[in-house]
């Protein structure tokens, strides 16, 4: 279809087409009245489509609208207009990003080195870790909906299929929304999204990046991919450096054993940052199968993007923000094992019982009950994994002073809460005095033996409010029973800090499978 110069709504002339999705076609336009320009999404109806099935295509592209005008990041293309040209068939308005996506940039270089990897992450993580707080579930983030501007900016697009919290759903029954190879287990499984699900589809596509291939490969029989994206296990990551860990975390079979955005959005930071990534929850070894080590992992092979065919010849050097190398996309090189990094390896595990030797006797007969200290615990050589081996270490929280006038708005309420519960539970000592109010209703200590009980706390569908936050917490002790519980926290601005006065238990909490 060609619609080259025709105007939308009175102002908005079309010009090249630049994309297109499930739901249509999207141009790049000029507005005639604000001369900027635009991108504008067409939506298609198919031939032969029915009237009802034509309805709540309509309703999906109003959907659409609604949800991302609520979002207003910038690591998320915005939302300007929805339009109606009378004929029943919605445009949708969107700021336009001089761009590539993340799927077409690994398909003319293969795969990104893990710093890079990280920089785009930690951006993407960003911008859905504002959605969560505002109550939105993206449900399709994937490498084709990651745009890298030519200026370096990352942003993420495509809220087509995402849910709002207090939105009804207009996905037809039968209906799959997500691309197969980054979706979570759950949602294979025919669970409903929830902002965990988005953490494993990031997951999934910095996986891809650093890789080649996403964590459940690539096939031809959506059926068949579907069945293993189900089962949760991966295959492990080889290339991932010092994302291996991050990305296991993220990419936990089980919902309650990922981290929060936040706190992924904090370690793809660091690792962006060439530091390393602050120690993550390890996912139980009954959901992820056991990373090789160096001696046993074989050589990197070419990635399976290496056999498609050269797409748009020359990476661009439009950006700014100057990538960094390129791994090699050529066979690797295989032998024997030299003798230099053979000798490396027999010191490594050397030092390794060395330093083993000296942790037991110094922890010897000094056992702290609970373990809540995180600095213990170790993988035995049967594979087994302790709770205390998945524990963070706690880090003291220095929390700056909230700048400028009047008390904070429901934004900045919000993130005050995300970020208290992100540090749950393996830093609940330091979170609690960072963030809880002297007077905290029930007491400090109270919580904080709530807190040593805890493997993994998490939050979902958290709701704006008046100094007063509603949310769904998820709990899953170290005894493994998960349990579901409403909550409410009430905040209390004080001085040039915002601080947690309570948490309500809301109703009773529930067992969660």
């Amino acid at each position: 279809m060609t619609v080259d110069g025709r105007v939308v709504a009175g102002r908005y002339r079309l010009g090249r087409r630049i994309g297109s999705g499930a739901m249509g076609v999207v141009w790049q336009a000029h507005d005639e009245l604000l001369y900027r320009t635009v991108a504008v999404k067409q939506l298609l109806l198919q031939p032969g489509q029915s009237e009802a099935d034509a309805e709540e295509a309509r309703r999906r592209a109003m959907r659409e609208g609604r949800i991302a005008a609520r979002l207003q990041h910038p690591n998320a293309v915005a939302v300007f207009d929805v339009v109606d040209e009378g004929d029943g068939m919605p445009w949708l308005v969107m700021e336009y990003v001089p761009s590539r996506s993340l799927s077409q940039l690994l398909e003319e270089q293969g795969t990104l080195a893990p710093q890079e990897a990280a920089r785009i992450g930690m951006h993407v993580a960003n911008a859905l870790a504002a959605a969560h707080a505002a109550g939105i579930v993206h449900r399709d983030v994937k490498p084709g909906n990651v745009l890298l501007g030519d200026d370096g900016t990352v942003k993420i697009t495509d809220f087509g299929i995402s849910r709002a919290q207090g939105d009804s759903t207009v996905t037809a029954t039968g209906m799959l929304a997500g691309t197969p190879a980054y979706l979570a287990p759950e949602i294979a499984k025919g669970h409903d999204p929830t902002p965990s699900s988005d953490v494993f589809s990031l997951g999934a596509t910095i996986y891809a990046a650093v890789e080649g291939i996403p964590p459940f490969g690539l096939s031809d029989n959506p059926l068949a991919l579907l069945h293993k994206v189900a089962s949760g296990q991966i295959d492990p990551p080889r290339q991932a450096g010092p994302l291996t860990q991050p990305l296991l975390s993220l990419l936990s079979a089980e919902p309650t054993e990922r981290v929060t955005m936040v706190r992924c959005r904090d370690a793809l930071g660091a690792v962006a940052a060439g530091q390393p990534a602050p120690p993550m929850p390890v996912p139980q070894q009954a959901h992820m199968p056991t990373v090789a080590t160096a001696a046993q992992r074989p050589m990197p092979m070419a990635t399976r993007l290496d056999q498609r065919p050269p797409v748009g010849g020359a990476p661009r050097a439009t950006s700014t923000t100057a990538m960094p190398p390129v791994r090699p996309k050529g066979p690797q090189q295989s032998g024997g094992m030299k003798r230099g990094p053979l000798i490396g390896i027999v010191t490594a595990v050397v030092i390794a019982v060395i330093v083993g030797v000296i942790v037991v006797i110094n922890h010897g007969g000094n056992n702290n009950a609970g373990g809540s200290d995180g600095t213990g615990g170790s993988t035995g050589g049967g594979g087994s994994t302790t709770s205390a081996s998945t524990t963070p270490a706690a880090t003291v929280i220095n929390r700056q002073p909230l700048s400028g006038d009047g008390d904070p708005g429901p934004d900045v309420q919000m993130k005050t809460v995300t970020d208290f519960f992100a540090q749950l539970p393996s830093n609940a000592q330091n979170a609690a005095t960072a963030y809880l109010l002297p007077g905290f209703q029930g007491g400090a200590d109270a919580f904080l033996a709530e807190m040593s009980k805890a493997k993994t706390v998490t939050l979902s569908d958290v709701q704006p409010g008046n100094y007063y936050i509603r949310a769904t917490e998820h709990i899953v002790t170290k005894d493994g029973v998960k349990s579901v519980q409403q909550i409410g926290v009430g905040l209390k601005w004080e001085n040039t800090q915002l601080y947690i006065q309570k948490i309500d238990k809301i109703g009773a909490a529930k067992p969660e499978s």
